[in-house]
């Protein structure tokens, strides 16, 4: 048995769907009771409140600089490679993830670990009175409110950088996995952009796309350029050479690139990572506008060469300043190597300028402390019980392949569920159905989840009616995959993937490992 059910009463609701304030919360409660309020809140689009509330405060966001990570995936990963570079090199960084899978009090970080609780509070009590002041037509979102007293710890701590993940479209909104639009509230001297999914294009996901799941296209497939895009990271890139001046595609181009392009101001250094060429075309014509300075993956900087290791993998990687030999990584497949090559050379650019190499041994010891929660985390064995927060069609497939590379099970069985629509789910359930024995469908964690039985309705014309079950509660999904795994593969070799929505992720993991 998987234990599931004797830790049910470790987090909230462990049974049944949580509302965004009703995340697992372990931090400041006076704090926490304000994050609460305010979960529930329609964050009105755009940041003005914050603005507001920040210029109250006198800005103390511009007190130290920061690099923004934005994209549509990866940028968790890629904060946390650019975090664990930091603290070796004795950066005080403060760090504010977007998601928040492990709870709010999670998302916050001084250097590789958790700021600590008292210090948040202090910066809500800071914060606190000036709240009324731009709340009279309506309150901040939790989101909005999270950034806020994050910026004001940073600024008490002091921080010598901060290291923000920003979002895409909507981000600014309830369970939408991002903080909005950043870029002209902070200092960003060097900003890093992942890879921009082609869902965010008018054509929808596309096989021909290509993005960060290694999807064929124009961008990179697995350790390569496809023919279309390029090289291997350290050669020439043809993706890469795109008509800046042309114009017959300007208006769809436009809109796959604003959601992440604003990051792409002058003065800016923008570490771009390998894209699908309707985004690469796009966020080089903004950059070419900005007057920015690029250096994109493939061509200045990229991944050189990767093998399986035990635990992750050793990747060799090209830098801005130089070559980077056997570095392990604890993170499993090819998408995590190109997110510590993004991740890299930002740390490069913003500790000079990419002009000369990093101590490689610094290097070393700190990308083998990347954190890698949720992220093909083991989290049991017998059966082996693996969590990743992959929430997209391209998220699931580079899962897929990675699991492939470094697991090999002989029998697999998935408990999902889905952040989004029905046509999300039957992408994300038709790149898992080759790989699955069977599938345990759950309840999602939030007002934005598909409806159990509507992701059975999908799942049943993708799998057929046998090899689903619906589970709603989540400790029994537990349980009931557990039960299959076992029963596919008798003599070992099974393993169980928990992935789709994060918060379901998050409270599988509060289950299963405590």
């Amino acid at each position: 048995m998987t234990g599931a059910t004797v830790n049910a009463g470790t987090t909230p609701d462990s049974g049944s769907p949580a509302s965004p304030g009703q995340v697992a919360w372990s931090g400041p409660s006076r704090f926490a009771a304000a994050y609460a309020r305010r979960a529930e809140v329609t964050a009105q689009p755009g940041l003005e409140r914050l603005r507001r509330l920040l210029d109250l405060l006198g800005q103390p966001q511009r007190s130290f600089p920061s690099i923004v990570v934005a994209g549509s995936v990866g940028k968790s990963s890629t904060l946390a490679v650019i975090t664990a570079l930091l603290e070796g090199f004795g950066v005080r960084a403060g760090s504010l993830r977007a998601p928040d899978w492990l709870g709010p009090a999670e998302q916050v970080g001084l250097g590789v670990a958790r700021i600590p609780a008292d210090v948040l509070e202090r910066a809500f009590d800071d914060i606190e009175p000036y709240l009324p002041l731009v709340e009279d037509d309506g309150h901040l979102g939790a989101r909005e409110l999270l950034l806020a007293v994050a910026i004001a710890a940073f600024a008490d701590a002091p921080v010598d950088l901060a290291v923000i993940e920003s979002g895409g479209p909507g981000s600014e909104l309830p369970g939408a996995g991002g903080f909005g639009d950043l870029a002209d509230l902070l200092d960003v001297p060097v900003a890093a952009v992942t890879p921009v999914a082609p869902a965010w294009s008018d054509a929808g996901w596309s096989d021909s796309g290509g993005s960060d799941g290694g999807e064929s296209g124009a961008g990179w497939s697995g350790d390569d350029w496809s023919e279309d895009g390029g090289s291997d990271g350290g050669g020439s890139a043809g993706g890469w050479s795109v008509d800046l001046a042309g114009e017959a595609d300007e208006p769809r181009l436009d809109r796959v690139a604003a959601p992440v392009g604003t990051v792409i101001r002058s003065g800016t250094l923008v570490v771009l990572a390998q894209q699908a060429l309707p985004a690469a075309r796009a966020l080089l014509r903004r950059a070419a506008l900005a007057g920015s300075t690029v250096a994109r993956e493939g061509m200045e900087f990229g991944v050189l060469g990767r093998r399986v290791a035990v635990g992750g993998q050793m990747i060799t990687l090209k830098g801005l300043g130089g070559t980077y030999e056997e570095l392990f990584l604890p993170l499993h497949g090819a998408h995590q190597a190109h997110d510590a090559a993004v991740g890299l050379a930002a740390v490069e650019a913003f500790l000079g300028g990419g002009q000369n190499q990093l101590d490689l041994d610094i290097v070393r010891a700190a990308l083998a402390q990347v954190d890698g929660r949720g992220r093909l985390e083991v989290v049991r064995r017998s059966p082996t019980i693996v969590l990743d927060v992959a929430d997209s069609p391209p998220a699931v497939t580079a899962v897929v392949e990675a699991l492939h590379e470094a697991f090999g099970f002989d029998s697999l069985v998935a408990v999902v569920a889905v952040e989004g629509d029905e046509a999300t789910a039957a992408r994300m359930l038709a790149v898992l159905e080759p790989v699955l024995a069977a599938v345990v469908l759950t309840d999602g964690a939030t007002a934005g989840a598909l409806p159990v039985d509507d992701l059975a309705a999908v799942a049943g014309g993708v799998f057929g009616a046998d090899r689903i079950e619906v589970t709603p509660r989540l400790d029994d999904a537990l349980d009931d995959a557990v039960r299959l795994a076992e029963a596919e593969s008798e003599l070992g070799g099974a393993g169980v993937l928990v992935l789709g929505s994060a918060p379901v992720v998050g409270r599988a993991r509060a289950l299963l490992r405590f």
